[in-house]
């Protein structure tokens, strides 16, 4: 039987992912925000931080050493990675579940997280059960997890963008499957750095982490699972000139059992009931403004005439579908709610 109102914990409710949290919980028929912490901001109303809020979260910020997490029902983590995993055994004890933001619980194998983040994992035996948050994906495993590792936003548009070929073996992996990303400067957090300042991110646009980033062994283990065969994964993501929006531009060789293949049939089909995936009609150039603000996520499928190769362009709104959004979406099916309770938001225009 559901609970009918969570009491919810927020560990680092200043980021632009907290901010997120708190505006879609605010309307959550369910959530009850209880707890919201900040080491630098304790004592503050988080409506003086975030004027949008006023009026909608009536709480202050609370120092972490002081707030008793225990008494939550689900605590949301987002905070910078390491932060979770030390946290996590004591509320797992009260009962509480977990939901976090950052990386501690996605990376399986914890040699490699170790080598990406450049610390210790210090909880392997909770990371064994944790479940990896796309509900497109694992939705069942979602249902009874009581720790959950939210995806990346880049990882989650190129695993939904991929999975029904995947699926259905209908990849060439004799040639490498390449992901071309792009996503706006608050996907590098709330934070005050040279690189994100006015005057050098706009009218500009770059790439970074070209020889490795710390999506790339996060997306590679959950491509190679789907499709339980090796392959060969190479992404590249950008900065592009704007706050929030992603587009991930994807390529790769169809095997020949995708000759007689209605793709477009395909993807309609696996994400028919879908209600945060919309496969647009054939043809279709997606707009990252067309998800803003919302937890929609937008395919469109582009064969190249006389190939083999398939371009599939997805986008999304990076703090949204892309990290809280998601968040949120996970705890419905966590408690049993409906899937879309707090998320019933339109995109915003312009």
């Amino acid at each position: 039987m559901a609970i009918e109102k969570l009491k919810i914990g927020i560990v680092g409710g200043t980021g632009y992912t907290g901010v997120e949290l708190l505006r879609l919980l605010a309307i959550h028929p369910n959530a009850d925000i209880v707890a919201v912490t900040s080491r630098g901001e304790a004592g503050m109303p988080v409506g003086e931080m975030f004027p949008s809020l006023r009026g909608y979260v009536d709480i202050v910020f609370s120092d972490p050493a002081k707030v008793d997490l225990s008494l939550c029902d689900v605590v949301f983590f987002a905070t910078p990675h390491g932060v979770a995993m030390n946290q996590a055994q004591g509320l797992l004890s009260a009962g509480v579940r977990i939901i976090d933001l950052a990386a501690d619980f996605r990376l399986q194998d914890t040699g490699v997280f170790e080598k990406w983040y450049k610390m210790p994992h210090s909880c392997p035996d909770i990371l064994r059960d944790a479940v990896y948050g796309i509900p497109e994906l694992y939705r069942n495993e979602i249902k009874s997890a009581k720790v959950i590792g939210n995806p990346g936003c880049y990882p989650t548009t190129v695993l939904l963008g991929l999975a029904p070929l995947l699926e259905k073996g209908l990849i060439d992996f004799s040639v490498p499957i390449i992901a071309d990303s792009k996503s706006g400067v608050s996907g590098a957090g709330r934070k005050a750095e040279i690189g994100f300042l006015y005057a050098e991110a706009s009218d500009n646009m770059k790439a970074y982490g070209v020889s490795g980033h710390r999506h790339h062994p996060e997306i590679h283990a959950q491509l190679t699972q789907i499709a339980g065969d090796k392959l060969d994964f190479i992404f590249v993501p950008h900065l592009i000139p704007m706050i929030r929006g992603m587009l991930s531009t994807i390529y790769v060789k169809l095997s020949g059992k995708a000759k007689n293949v209605d793709l477009q049939a395909l993807y309609e089909v696996r994400y028919k009931n879908e209600q945060f995936v919309d496969v647009l009609p054939t043809g279709t150039l997606p707009e990252t403004r067309s998800v803003r603000g919302s937890n929609q996520l937008r395919i469109a499928l582009h064969k190249q005439a006389g190939t083999d190769y398939l371009t599939v362009l997805v986008v999304q709104d990076n703090l949204v579908k892309g990290a809280a959004g998601q968040a949120v979406q996970n705890m419905n099916i966590m408690f049993g709610f409906n899937e879309n309770s707090g998320l019933e938001v339109m995109p915003l225009l312009p």
